[in-house]
């Protein structure tokens, strides 16, 4: 997919498309790492905090303690 570097301020940048961003799960605001590898520059994105996800990864296993338990036999 190509895009265009355009001006932003006193900075220039990219738009990421809608879908990208979506498939990525990204939204304003989150932060990404740019890199400069050997093929060009990589964009590379990081895990969102995963304290939300632990929390709901907690309370997921709490609620289905036994078909766990079952399961784990």
């Amino acid at each position: 997919m190509n895009t265009t570097i355009r001006k932003i301020g006193n900075s220039e940048g990219i738009i990421i498309p809608k879908e990208i961003l979506q498939r990525l799960g990204l939204k304003a605001g989150d932060e990404v790492e740019l890199r400069e590898g050997s093929r060009g520059i990589e964009l590379v994105v990081r895990p969102a905090d995963l304290s939300e996800q632990l929390q709901a990864a907690r309370k997921g296993m709490q609620k289905y303690r036994n078909a766990l338990r079952e399961l784990a036999k």
